[in-house]
C-alpha cells in the first residue's frame, strides 16, 4: 500500500497541470490558469466546505493526492517511502490503507474548519503523513532516524524516533502559533494528522504497540 500510494501521488502529478510534462495544458499564462482550475478542482478551499454542495465534502480525500511543485512532491513522498513501510507491516496493508486515508481526511478538514473564511487553496499529502509518523513514534520509538539538522551543519545525524519526531512536532508547533502559512503548507494539518495517528496507534495496539528492538530507519529532511 505504501508504494501504491506513492505511484498513485507521483502519476496523478506527472499527468497534471502542475508537473509542466503534459503539453496539453500549453505554456505561459494557459498553463497558470489550468494549474489554478487544477487547484480549485481538487483540492480543498475551506470557504465552500460548507456551502451544502456534495463536492467540497470530497475535497479532503482528492487534495490527498495533489501537490503544489515538484519539491512538495517529493519531500511528501520520501517521508512516506521512509515511515511508511514499516507503520504498513505492523498495521496490515488494508487497515493501513484506511488509516492513511482516514486520518489525512480529518486533518485536511480540520484545518478548513479552523480556516473556514479563507479562500486558499490547500493541498498535499501532508496530513496523512504526519499521521503516520503519530503512528511510528508510537509503534517504533526507538527506531533509528537519520536526520539532518540545519543548525548542525546539516550532518546526518542518528536519534531514537522519541527525540526526532518530538522535535519535528515542537517545530510545526512553533510554526502555526507564528502563523505561518504559504503554499502547499498548513501547519494546523500536520499537528492534527500527527496527533490522529499517535492517538490511533495508541488505543488500537495499547501496550503490544512498541517493538522490543530498535528498528532501522533513514530520514532525510525534517518537514513533511
Amino acid at each position: 500500500m505504501t508504494y501504491g500510494l506513492i505511484a498513485a501521488c507521483c502519476l496523478v502529478f506527472l499527468v497534471s497541470p502542475v508537473s509542466g510534462l503534459n503539453p496539453v495544458y500549453g505554456m505561459g499564462d494557459e498553463l497558470l490558469a489550468a494549474q489554478q482550475a487544477y487547484f480549485e478542482r481538487w483540492g480543498v478551499v475551506p470557504s465552500e466546505l460548507f456551502s451544502g454542495a456534495m463536492r467540497p465534502l470530497l475535497a479532503p480525500a482528492t487534495a490527498l493526492f495533489v501537490h503544489g511543485s515538484w519539491l512538495h512532491l517529493l519531500g511528501n513522498m520520501l517521508f512516506l517511502y521512509v515511515f511508511g513501510a514499516m507503520a504498513e507491516e505492523r498495521m496490515g496493508h488494508l487497515q493501513f490503507a484506511l488509516f492513511y486515508l482516514g486520518c489525512g481526511y480529518l486533518a485536511l478538514f480540520a484545518y478548513a474548519v479552523a480556516h473556514a473564511g479563507s479562500d486558499q487553496t490547500l493541498v498535499g499529502a501532508s496530513g496523512a503523513i504526519s499521521a503516520v509518523l503519530g503512528a511510528f513514534l508510537r509503534l517504533f520509538p526507538k527506531a533509528r532516524v537519520t536526520s539532518l539538522f540545519p543548525f548542525l551543519f546539516f550532518l546526518p545525524l542518528r536519534f531514537p524516533a522519541w527525540v526526532v519526531l518530538p522535535f519535528w512536532v515542537a517545530l510545526q508547533w512553533l510554526a502555526a502559533l507564528q502563523g505561518g502559512q504559504g503554499p502547499g503548507v498548513a501547519y494546523l494539518a500536520h499537528l492534527v494528522g500527527f496527533s490522529l495517528g499517535f492517538v490511533y496507534a495508541w488505543v488500537r495496539y495499547g501496550r503490544t504497540a512498541r517493538v522490543k528492538k530498535p528498528a532501522p530507519a533513514t530520514e532525510g529532511d525534517s518537514q513533511p
